[in-house]
C-alpha cells in the first residue's frame, strides 16, 4: 500500500499536483500540490505552470522575500503601480523599472532560478565572442584613424599590431 503525500501548501488534503525544480546547482526542490492549493496558484487540470513558478517553485517563499526586503511595507512600482501583491499572484513583474523597486528581494530569488542576475542574451557564447571582437576592433580602427590623422605613428604601429592579433586573418597595412 502506497503512502499518500500531503499537500506542501495547506498540508491537510493529499496532493495530486507534484512539481519538481531543478536549480542551478542541481538540486530538486519538490512540491506536492492538492487540488484546491494547486488551482489557487493558478495551476488548472492543464498544467499551466509557469504564472506562479516564482512563488511556488522556490518554496513558497519569493513574495515573503521581497516583502521582508521592503521591511514589510508594501512597496508600490513607482512606474507601473505594481507591487509585492501582484507578483505573488502572477509571478511576473510589470516593467522594467520593478527590478530596480523589487532588486533587494529579487535579486536571491533570481540566482536560485537562474545561473545570475545579468542578462546574457540568447545568442551562443562564439556568435557573442565574435561580436565582442569585432566591436573592439572597430574602436581600435577609430583610434588608429585619429592616431594617423595626429600623426602619432608609435601608437599607430601599437594599435596596428592589436587589430591584427584580434583579425589574423587580414591584414592592416600601416599607414
Amino acid at each position: 500500500m502506497s503512502v499518500k503525500k500531503m499537500c506542501s501548501v495547506c498540508k491537510e488534503k493529499p496532493a495530486t499536483v507534484f512539481l519538481t525544480n531543478i536549480t542551478a546547482d542541481e538540486k530538486a526542490q519538490k512540491l506536492d500540490l492538492c487540488d484546491d492549493c494547486a488551482k489557487a496558484k493558478g495551476l488548472d487540470n492543464n498544467l499551466t505552470i509557469f504564472p506562479f513558478a516564482a512563488d511556488a517553485m522556490l518554496g513558497l517563499g519569493a513574495a515573503q522575500e521581497i516583502e521582508a526586503a521592503g521591511g514589510g511595507v508594501e512597496t508600490r512600482c513607482p512606474r507601473c503601480g505594481f507591487t509585492q501583491a501582484d507578483f505573488k499572484k502572477s509571478g511576473r513583474l510589470g516593467c522594467a523599472e520593478c527590478y530596480q523597486t523589487f532588486a533587494e528581494g529579487l535579486s536571491g530569488l533570481l540566482k536560485t532560478m537562474h545561473k545570475g542576475t545579468q542578462h546574457v542574451g540568447k545568442a551562443p557564447a562564439a556568435l557573442r565572442e565574435s561580436r565582442d571582437v569585432s566591436e573592439r576592433v572597430k574602436a581600435l580602427q577609430k583610434k588608429l584613424a585619429r592616431a594617423v590623422e595626429d600623426e602619432n605613428f608609435e601608437q599607430a604601429a601599437e594599435l596596428r599590431d592589436e587589430i591584427n592579433k584580434l583579425t589574423p586573418r587580414r591584414t592592416v597595412k600601416s599607414a
